[in-house]
């Protein structure tokens, strides 16, 4: 593992995989136009990981002071200290809602996500058809909802946003394939948003050494 005390105060390592939740924490970086370098782990995760993770998930994301390994955790940490852009809004209220909002995303879709995403070692056949048709109807049902504002539910870019696009990218891999006639809204939102500069950047992956 890197010697992180040698960073600079404003570098961060992330330790990252293919995973759902990699993807979406490099989006946040490259929304907070962060200077990150990316260190790739595949299957086989180093001993050393526990010195920065105890439980040796991914993803890790490391400067020299702090090492924070959990989605929220590491959105509030970046939302505080990075405040341009902001993807919280101003008011307590809002920004409570906010949180409301994105919880729920994360425990009715991409929690269903990670059971299609599983790997093949631990995959159940009969859990993931009832995610895949759980998140399935779900998408159907609330695409109308990507139709009001020019985000979910936002008039700007936000929170819900960065945990959506790694889903949504993820769909064809999941095997959910939206009928157009049904999910005009959300394919508009997805098939728009796939186009932005931070997401196209949080594709492509460059290792750091």
């Amino acid at each position: 593992m890197e010697n992180l005390s040698q960073l600079p105060p404003t570098q961060f390592i992330l330790y990252a995989d293919q995973g759902i939740d990699s993807h979406l924490v490099r989006l946040l970086l490259e929304e907070k136009r962060l200077n990150y370098h990316l260190h790739t782990i595949d299957d086989e995760r180093p001993e050393e990981l526990s010195e920065l993770n105890p439980y040796r998930t991914l993803p890790v994301l490391a400067n020299r002071d702090v090492a924070l390994y959990e989605i929220n955790v590491i959105f509030e940490y970046l939302e505080e200290r990075h405040q341009f852009p902001r993807l919280l809004p101003i008011t307590p209220k809002e920004r409570a809602q906010t949180r409301l909002l994105a919880w729920r995303l994360q425990k009715d879709w991409l929690s269903e996500a990670y059971t299609l995403l599983t790997h093949p070692d631990s995959f159940d056949a009969n859990k993931a058809a009832q995610a895949k048709k759980s998140l399935s109807d779900s998408l159907i049902t609330l695409s109308p909802l990507f139709g009001h504002k020019p985000y979910f539910m936002s008039d700007e870019f936000g929170w819900c946003d960065v945990i959506l696009l790694p889903l949504l990218w993820r769909l064809p891999q999941m095997g959910i394939d939206l009928p157009r006639h049904l999910c005009r809204p959300l394919i508009e939102y997805q098939q728009r948003l796939f186009e932005r500069n931070s997401f196209k950047a949080s594709l492509i992956f460059k290792d750091y050494p």
